[in-house]
């Protein structure tokens, strides 16, 4: 594993996973959140985003970490490992709800209340989101290592595994 993206529903563990993995394996990490928001709240264009995407593609290392939907195709073209989290929607919103408050690594602010839309995205991921993803990773599975999580003891127990190799 070399150039690794760790995608799912917000709030189903994936960045505590990919910082957990960039410890095990010292792959350089980058949160998609962190680089398309701003501190003001707004964030940066779509092309901008996916220059600095392209930037990170051009390194022969890394973790991606982060959704965006719009770009899950483009990094599954150029990563060697994907990682997905499948996990139920009330663990998603139970693991955004608990990160309220909570200073992130991958975003430059501090949310104190769940945004209706959000919640909403988490609520309508599996139905909308999921099928999609999984048509995107049926596509390139023969290129790709593909682990799929169902729970995040699955998630700690390859951690632990990889950390015993």
């Amino acid at each position: 594993m070399k150039k690794a993206i760790v995608i799912g529903c917000p709030g189903s563990g994936k960045t505590t996973f990919a910082e957990k993995l960039n410890i095990c394996t010292g792959l350089p990490l980058y949160y998609l959140d962190a680089i398309w928001h701003k501190a003001d709240k707004t964030h940066i264009t779509r092309d901008e985003f996916d220059e600095k995407i392209v930037e990170i593609f051009n390194t022969p290392q890394w973790i991606i970490d982060g959704n965006y939907n719009r770009t899950i195709e483009m990094r599954l073209r150029e990563c060697d490992t994907v990682f997905l989290f499948d996990l139920p929607t009330q663990v998603c919103i139970q693991g955004a709800t608990e990160r309220l408050g909570k200073g992130r690594y991958d975003l430059p602010w501090i949310e104190k209340e769940p945004a209706p839309e959000f919640e909403g995205f988490i609520k309508e991921f599996s139905e909308k989101s999921l099928p999609k993803i999984y048509a995107l990773i049926d596509k390139y599975k023969t290129e790709k290592e593909v682990v799929i999580f169902k729970t995040r003891d699955e998630a700690d127990e390859y951690l632990n595994r990889l950390r015993n190799i």
